[in-house]
């Protein structure tokens, strides 16, 4: 599986992407918004995931290369949201991405090349995405493509301890009739 968009191809894993992958995500930048940073172990069982997902529902949050250098820069793509969170079953798009690709429009152009596939190919009625209170700019990346935060669904993440001042999430959607009006 491939998407390739005018500077990145979003693809399936590969065994070279779980270093990079383990230095992304103990970046203390990069997982501000997430409560705790994650080790090799916690990276490549998530690398894992990832591919388990991919298996057995066609999508996943897909390793993300730009295409000019084939330099690995994170991932963005979709999964299927989990029990206890709202649209639980709906696509839920996301992305991270190396600090040192931010602010590049990396995020968007990805995101949305993930909404036209999930709205042509897979026939998606709707697809969300999620993140803490906090976090500005998913939140803005949510807001370029088209989607619209919806208050009424925010939520508190059973994954995040109730202590933390990340618990608290919001939620935004997007159906196909709005993808192109963003």
């Amino acid at each position: 599986m491939q998407i390739i968009t005018d500077r990145l191809i979003l693809r399936t894993w590969r065994d070279e992407d779980r270093q990079a992958f383990t230095e992304i995500n103990t970046d203390p930048d990069v997982m501000r918004y997430f409560p705790a940073l994650q080790p090799a172990s916690v990276s490549n069982a998530s690398v894992d995931k990832r591919i388990a997902h991919q298996e057995k529902h066609g999508v996943c949050f897909w390793a993300a290369e730009l295409i000019e250098s084939h330099e690995f820069v994170g991932f963005i793509g979709m999964e299927y949201v989990h029990e206890d969170i709202p649209y639980a079953g709906s696509l839920e798009i996301g992305w991270r991405l190396a600090k040192e690709y931010w602010g590049r429009g990396l995020a968007p152009e990805g995101a949305r090349a993930c909404l036209a596939y999930a709205f042509s190919a897979l026939k998606a009625k709707h697809v969300v995405s999620f993140t803490t209170e906090n976090n500005l700019s998913s939140r803005r990346v949510m807001e370029k493509i088209g989607m619209v935060h919806e208050p009424q669904h925010d939520f508190d993440h059973p994954e995040v301890p109730d202590d933390s001042s990340l618990k608290r999430h919001v939620l935004y959607r997007i159906k196909p009739d709005s993808l192109f009006l963003a």
